[in-house]
C-alpha cells in the first residue's frame, strides 16, 4: 500500500454527564496526539450534560486551543453526536473514541498510522486479543458476540472486520461522503462499513478496560436501535458483489 499523508485529524469525543472522566480522557488524548505528525483537534460533542462536563472542557480549551466544545441541545445519541462533530471540521482524517476511558487513547497513533499506511479505516479491536474483554459478565459476552454474528450478512465481504461495533476507530472522511448516517443508536462503525466507500480494513487489538467513573448510557432502546440498524442494513445493502448505496437511496429506505 502507497503512504497517504493528510492535512488534518479531527477527534470527535461524545460525552453525556462524563464529568468525572473528561479531563482525564482529554490528559491522555492530547498526551497520544503529540506523538503524531499530521495537525489534529479533539472535538467534545457533548448532548447538553446536566453536570459539568462542558464546564470543565471548555476549561481545559483556555489551555489548548486544539480542544473544543460542541453542546448539542434537546438530542441525545452517540450516532448523531459522532455525525454532528465531524461536519463541523474541515478534516480529511476522522476518529472517534469513548469518554469512560474504556478506549486506551494511546492506541490512536497506531491507528493513524494504519490510515496513512493506505487502509480506508483502522478499527481498535476488542476481539483479535484473547481475554481483552475480560471484566464482562458471561452475559454481556454472550451477547456481544451473537450481536456481531448477526452483522455477518449486512459486511461487505472483502472489509469484513471481527469487531464491526466497535467505538473507536480512525478513518478518511472520503469513507462517509455523500451518507446521511442515522442520528440515534451506537454502532456508526457498522453502517460505515456497509453503506460507505470503504475498500480496505484493518484491526489492531487492545484490552477494553472497565469504565471509571458514570455509568453506561447503553439501555433498553440502545438494542430496539440495533435491530432496527441491522433490518434497514439488510434491505438496502445490496447482493454480492456488494456495492455503496447511493445516501438518498438508503435514506429514504430507513424513512419507510
Amino acid at each position: 500500500m502507497t503512504f497517504r499523508s493528510y492535512q488534518k485529524f479531527a477527534l470527535v469525543v461524545p460525552t453525556l454527564n462524563e464529568a468525572e472522566n473528561i479531563t482525564t480522557v482529554l490528559d491522555r488524548v492530547t498526551g497520544a496526539m503529540s506523538m503524531i505528525q499530521v495537525p489534529w483537534e479533539v472535538l467534545v460533542v457533548d448532548d447538553d450534560s446536566d453536570d459539568s462536563t462542558g464546564r470543565k472542557v471548555l476549561q481545559y480549551a483556555e489551555s489548548d486551543r486544539r480542544v473544543r466544545l460542541l453542546v448539542r441541545r434537546s438530542q441525545r445519541g452517540l450516532a448523531g453526536a459522532v455525525s454532528y462533530g465531524w461536519a463541523q471540521t474541515d478534516a480529511d482524517l476522522l476518529g472517534v473514541i469513548d469518554a469512560d476511558l474504556q478506549h486506551p487513547p494511546e492506541l490512536l497513533p497506531t491507528l493513524i498510522n494504519k490510515v496513512c499506511e493506505g487502509f480506508d479505516v483502522a478499527v481498535a479491536s476488542r476481539y483479535l486479543r484473547p481475554n481483552s474483554t475480560q471484566g464482562w459478565s458471561l452475559i454481556r459476552r454472550v451477547v456481544s458476540r451473537l450481536s456481531i454474528v448477526a452483522t455477518v450478512r449486512v459486511q461487505k465481504s472483502a472489509v469484513r472486520v471481527k469487531d464491526p461495533m466497535s467505538g473507536f476507530f480512525v478513518l478518511r472522511r472520503e469513507c462517509i461522503e455523500g451518507l446521511s448516517l442515522q442520528p440515534t443508536g451506537f454502532k456508526v462503525l457498522l453502517e460505515i462499513l456497509a453503506t460507505g466507500h470503504v475498500n480496505s480494513a484493518v484491526e489492531v487489538p487492545f484490552t477494553f478496560a472497565p469504565r471509571h467513573y458514570g455509568k453506561s448510557k447503553a439501555n433498553g432502546m440502545t438494542a430496539l436501535h440495533y435491530i432496527s440498524l441491522l433490518y434497514k442494513l439488510s434491505r438496502y445493502v445490496g447482493p454480492q458483489p456488494r456495492r455503496c448505496l447511493q445516501a438518498k437511496e438508503y435514506m429514504k429506505g430507513a424513512d419507510r
